[in-house]
């Protein structure tokens, strides 16, 4: 499997039907050369839903009728949910028991079954996968699957359109999906953008097939969305490898900085996984060298009590 151009330009024109492009917002408060594309700002508040149902769209009849199961921390559960609502299907997903309850209520609202299972991502993609080969149900990967890459890509296109001369492109990176499908798609029309994808000195899965290195996986974080290993093989592995600059990575503290500045400097509420790429500038985790940089804002799907006591710690 892999994923072309081609295929990013064909999820814009699948979701064009249901979705709307994402504001792109100067951050004075970060550099004047610095834009925070707000996914946080999409249905059901993140990025996922471009992915879910581009791969919802795709899929044929016979897939459809099996029964469709997902695995989730929550942003991808919720894009599976409202891509289902709106296409008329019904999709069971396995979530982590630790997953927010915001992101919880949100697959409910939006009519679908949540199933809470295991203490992370790891265990909860585990059993979806053994559902699908016991129960013959098709499965709809967060970031293994063509189609889910081509719709996250279209994120890349979004930004060549608002601001043709970017420079530097900073996205939250967990399994790839996000990353991977936004590098193919801005390196295709500007092969020069610079890609850095970050991820969490906690969860440093894609950093370590980036490098060779072996940093431990933990599966908790104030980041919910982006812990956890990559599945083995996965397709997003070789796409970052091509098409992606370099990764570097944040600590907890810094994420926490970075949620307080989005609510104090920016006036958005972001969840720790969408605040990532904030978290690498204010840190020199990706130096200031005066490029015009875009940094995805993945998510604002965080709950009230974790807001509340990230914005209640005044460390730096």
């Amino acid at each position: 499997m892999t994923v072309t151009s081609g295929d990013i330009a064909l999820a814009r024109y699948r979701l064009s039907r249901y979705l709307t492009p994402t504001p792109l917002e100067a951050a004075s408060g970060l550099g004047e050369h610095v834009w925070l594309k707000l996914e946080n700002a999409n249905k059901t508040h993140s990025f996922k839903i471009r992915g879910a149902l581009n791969a919802m769209l795709a899929l044929d009849p016979e897939a459809r009728a099996r029964g469709i199961i997902g695995a989730s921390s929550g942003n991808h559960a919720q894009g599976m949910a409202c891509a289902a609502n709106l296409l008329g299907l019904k999709v069971r997903i396995i979530m982590p028991a630790s997953t927010a309850q915001r992101k919880v209520r949100g697959v409910i609202r939006w009519g679908s079954e949540p199933i809470l299972f295991g203490e992370g991502y790891t265990e909860a993609e585990a059993e979806a996968l053994r559902l699908r080969r016991e129960s013959g149900l098709t499965f709809v990967s967060p970031y293994n699957d063509p189609h889910v890459v081509a719709g996250q890509g279209t994120i890349g296109l979004e930004i060549i359109d608002a601001l043709p001369d970017v420079e530097r492109v900073i996205v939250p990176t967990s399994g790839g999906g996000l990353i991977s499908g936004i590098a193919l798609a801005v390196k295709a029309l500007k092969p020069s953008v610079e890609v850095v994808g970050v991820n969490l000195e906690r969860s440093p899965a894609m950093y370590n097939l980036m490098y060779g290195t072996q940093l431990p996986v933990f599966e908790d974080s104030l980041a919910d969305a982006l812990p956890g290993e990559v599945e083995e093989g996965s397709i997003t592995i070789d796409l970052v490898r091509q098409w992606v600059d370099r990764i570097v990575l944040v600590s907890e503290e810094a994420v926490a900085q970075a949620m307080r500045w989005m609510v104090a400097d920016a006036g958005w509420m972001v969840e720790g996984g969408g605040a990532v790429g904030i978290a690498a500038l204010l840190t020199d985790a990706v130096a200031d060298d005066g490029k015009r940089t875009v940094v995805v804002v993945s998510g604002g799907n965080v709950d009230a009590n974790v807001l509340t006591r990230v914005l209640a710690d005044t460390s730096p």
